[in-house]
Parts: C-alpha cells; sequence; structure tokens
C-alpha cells in the first residue's frame, strides 16, 4: 500500500494544540487575570472597613469573638436591644446576627422581650 500524505501541519499549530490540550496559560491568559487582580484591588481600596477592634486593645476585657461581642452589647442594655441597633454598633449581617441571637437564645443567655428585641436572662 502507498503510504498517504497528509496536511502538513506547522509547528505554532502544534504548540497551540499542546497547550490547549494540556490546560498550559498563554501570555494572554496571564494579562487577562493580571487586569482582574487589578480591578479587584482596586475594588477592595474603594470599599471602606468597618470598626475593627485593635490588637492593640487585647489587655482591655474585650470579647474574644462576636457571639460575646453581641452578649456584652445586649447585657449593657437595661430595656433590651434590637437587632437594629446591634447591627449598629457590630456592622455585622444580618444573617451572622440571627445567627448568634439564635444560639444565644437556645442555650438560655437572652430572652425575647418582644419582636426583634432581646435582653439579657438574669
Amino acid at each position: 500500500m502507498p503510504k498517504r500524505k497528509g496536511k502538513p501541519v506547522s509547528f505554532d499549530a502544534m504548540v497551540k494544540f499542546f497547550m490547549h490540550n494540556y490546560n498550559i496559560p498563554t501570555k494572554r491568559d496571564i494579562d487577562g487575570l493580571n487586569d482582574r487582580l487589578d480591578r479587584l484591588e482596586k475594588l477592595i481600596k474603594t470599599i471602606t472597613p468597618r470598626s475593627r477592634r485593635s490588637a492593640a486593645k487585647s489587655n482591655d476585657a474585650s470579647p474574644a469573638n462576636s457571639t460575646e461581642t453581641v452578649l456584652d452589647l445586649i447585657r449593657q442594655s437595661r430595656n433590651g436591644i434590637g437587632i437594629a441597633e446591634v447591627r449598629e454598633q457590630t456592622g455585622y449581617d444580618d444573617k451572622k446576627l440571627r445567627n448568634i441571637i439564635f444560639r444565644l437564645n437556645k442555650i438560655e443567655k437572652i430572652r425575647r422581650v418582644s419582636r426583634g428585641k432581646y435582653k439579657a436572662a438574669e
């Protein structure tokens, strides 16, 4: 049988084929990722940071975690405190606050005064 002659394949086409099949990033891919990183860094810089505790205040009797922070706020209020007020003072989002309030209520550290208002259990 005579040998069949196929199309000649250029070296560039062969390299592109292997890079595509073995998921090797190209310079274009890397440049695109760098552009996305630059945009994300700019976005992060524009977002104002929430109120955070500094590490220098560690010798004070500051709460160790978010649950204790919320519990301390509830204890400080005499007539009870609402979730909106806790959100303003802590900067936590709604989901996190709901979970903390649920947990504190379940272990009976707080009690519900009225809808959305809680007081420390005595």
